[in-house]
């Protein structure tokens, strides 16, 4: 495990001064990353992804509980040393990890030498959303995951419907999974220190609530929210082309057209636009 004094060394070693453009915030606290490999739920069976290993401090808790670790990283600074890193802590489990110098929001499923099935990462706050979107839908191996993020994200990505803060994350997340807050993690445990809290969010693979393509109730979600203060005839108008047609869909899916998106479950989308499709169809 890296303690305070590991971080600073490799840090000062590799000339690197964490970037508020990568959301770098390097976790420096061992017991921090034991409780997330624990709550993570993850056996020798798995193959989990990383993303943003950073130093490694996740990484060297995540070698013994896993089968094997692909860790994907941007800087190249940072990827070219932690399998050095892996070698120097962990020199038995070493030749379980895997590192891909990557941007994680253009990886596919052609990138991995395994299937993941897990993903654990402290995720960079400022493309954690779209980074957890997009791992879900390109890789199908995922069946759960233990991420950390901003205290607001989290919120907004375990969200249900009804509340204040559910919105897209909150919906387009549920068409995967189904995420739960697992716990706060507080700011001291990182270096340097983050003017932000931070929370836990845990997920485990559901079926999709449809068979519509996904790229159809996304546009619905999107442009449900997009006015989230609208109602659903009015804030659809744009995408049905008029109020008089949003509301027409909106019947026939069995929703409420003087209600808001907020109030809406992802298969309530779905059923939006099965609607449409078979409205148009006619």
């Amino acid at each position: 495990m890296l303690g305070p004094a590991d971080v600073r060394r490799l840090a000062e070693e590799l000339d690197i001064r964490p970037t508020k453009k990568l959301g770098q915030n390097f976790v420096h606290d061992p017991n921090t990353v034991r409780r997330i490999v624990a709550s993570a739920s993850v056996t020798a069976d798995d193959v989990v992804l990383e993303v943003g290993p950073g130093l490694g401090s996740l990484t060297l808790a995540l070698l013994p509980a896993a089968g094997a670790v692909t860790a994907v990283e941007i800087d190249p600074v940072l990827a070219a040393r932690l399998p050095r890193t892996a070698a120097e802590f962990a020199p038995g489990l070493a030749d379980r990890l895997t590192v891909i110098e990557a941007d994680a929001l253009r990886v596919s499923a052609a990138d991995f030498p395994a299937p993941p099935t897990a993903l654990v990462a402290n995720l960079p706050y400022n493309v954690a959303v779209p980074v957890v979107l997009h791992l879900l839908a390109e890789l199908p191996s995922l069946r759960h995951g233990l991420v950390m993020v901003q205290s607001e994200v989290a919120d907004r990505m375990a969200a249900k419907p009804g509340s204040r803060v559910y919105g897209v994350p909150s919906a387009k997340a549920a068409w995967y999974a189904d995420v739960r807050r697992a716990g706060p993690v507080p700011r001291k445990v990182f270096w340097p220190v983050p003017n932000v809290d931070s929370g836990l969010v845990s997920f485990e693979r559901v079926e999709p609530p449809s068979t519509a393509p996904r790229a159809e109730v996304f546009r619905v979600v999107d442009a449900a929210f997009a006015q989230r203060r609208k109602t659903l005839r009015a804030a659809l108008s744009g995408w049905a082309g008029s109020a008089a047609r949003a509301e027409e869909v909106l019947r026939a899916a069995g929703v409420d057209p003087s209600i808001r998106g907020e109030q809406l479950e992802i298969a309530d989308f779905a059923r939006i636009a099965e609607a449409a499709a078979t409205e148009s169809g006619r």
